[in-house]
């Protein structure tokens, strides 16, 4: 797998970052909200998540486009709460996988994010580990930030125009197998990591 191999570019939630879909689902089905669950299985599915994560609105105006799919009156804070509801934690084996990794690579991020959750799991690994999660990236690439999403060719042409890597000497890994395709198919070597499987077991040997 890492044969050639001068970079790698991890996902976020669902591989280093610990996330639970399920408590944004019902944190929002507390404030009234349908569940608005698409083909993607476990997220919302409605234009107001996806302009998010594509930078196109900012925070106020993705607070009023929720409002709008809620019954009652709602604070920012709950809705930020809800809607962060799903990251949970970045596990220290994680972290020093990381570190060890780059040792021998050059790592990068490639998220499907939004500026709410950004600023929440950079204050979540701050408050666990003490330094900024930044700082284990050569680059880290948001989503809303470049403002494009996986698994669009678009998304990823543009972190290999920012990052100036060789795609073929580039590793892509993603939870999701849409994104891994999408990867491949613009010249990245790609790595699905499987339901219940652990980016710690993949790499054991640089724990």
């Amino acid at each position: 797998m890492l044969k050639g191999i001068r970079n790698i570019i991890f996902d976020l939630g669902g591989v280093l970052l610990n996330i639970d879909p399920k408590k944004t689902i019902d944190a929002f089905g507390q404030l009234g909200m349908e569940q608005l669950i698409g083909d993607k299985g476990l997220t919302y599915d409605h234009e107001v998540f996806y302009l998010m994560e594509q930078g196109k609105i900012s925070p106020e105006e993705f607070r009023n486009g929720v409002r709008t799919l809620l019954p009652g009156v709602v604070t920012d804070d709950e809705i930020d709460r809800a809607w962060t509801a799903m990251l949970i934690d970045f596990p220290a084996i994680r972290v020093e996988l990381i570190q060890n990794l780059k040792n021998d690579f050059d790592i990068y991020l490639f998220s499907n994010t939004n500026a709410i959750h950004v600023t929440k799991y950079q204050s979540i690994f701050r408050k666990q580990h003490g330094f900024e999660v930044s700082s284990l990236f050569k680059k880290d690439f948001h989503s809303n930030e470049i403002g494009y999403r996986k698994p669009t060719p678009e998304s990823f042409h543009k972190i290999i125009r920012l990052s100036e890597i060789n795609p073929e000497e580039s590793l892509f890994i993603d939870d999701s197998l849409q994104n891994v395709e999408g990867a491949i198919a613009c010249g990245l070597k790609g790595y699905w990591l499987e339901p219940g499987q652990k980016i710690e077991e993949i790499f054991q040997k640089y724990l």
